[in-house]
């Protein structure tokens, strides 16, 4: 996940950074992870698709949306929701001041659902360890699935995305920021950090 803090517009010129997507490639990697989600599940009944704070929350809502668009019958706010994770965490210690965000599920609830969590970036793993840990106190979905905007490697545990926007192959030494809209007022995926 990326901290919360705004990007200039001119964040592309700036030394050290890359826009590696665009709003519409961002777009666009959306549209086909709606796609390919609705292939996987034969189409889009009992799907649940929960976003996890901060910036899964608009990927989910925007997923949940290109759903609706390809799947007739589906209304794109009886699927979505958000999962917090902050009290699952296992980084509490070293960062105890996280503030607690909201959980909400879909009326239906998940058990029997095909949860597909959404995150912005994936990278150690342990952000979807704690939505594991935080979907158990919520109910027993049928199937648990990943989407991830992107994947820069560097996973800490064996957790594997089902669903990418793009797989950026990173050095520890470089950050990836996810700017949305919703939150930073532009959309677009930056590398900053060492040298390109």
């Amino acid at each position: 996940m990326t901290s919360g803090t705004p990007v200039p517009d001119d964040a592309a010129a700036a030394p050290g950074r890359t826009v590696v997507l665009g709003e519409q490639d961002v777009a666009r990697a959306l549209t086909r992870i709606a796609h390919e989600i609705l292939e996987r599940n034969k189409g889009g009944d009992d799907l649940v698709v929960l976003g996890i704070p901060t910036r899964g929350v608009p990927l989910a809502r925007r997923l949940a949306e290109r759903l609706a668009a390809v799947e007739p019958g589906l209304v794109a706010e009886h699927l979505v929701g958000s999962l917090d994770v902050t009290m699952y965490r296992d980084d509490l210690a070293q960062h105890p001041t996280r503030t607690i965000g909201a959980t909400s599920v879909p009326a239906g609830g998940i058990d029997g659902k095909v949860v597909v969590l959404v995150d912005d970036v994936l990278f150690s793993g342990r952000t979807i360890r704690a939505a594991l840990d935080a979907l158990n106190d919520l109910g027993r979905p049928r199937a648990v699935q990943l989407a991830a905007l992107v994947d820069r490697g560097h996973r800490e545990l064996p957790i594997r995305a089902d669903f990418v926007g793009k797989n950026l192959p990173t050095s520890t030494a470089e950050r990836v920021r996810v700017l949305l809209a919703e939150t930073d007022g532009r959309t677009a995926v930056l590398i900053e950090g060492a040298a390109r």
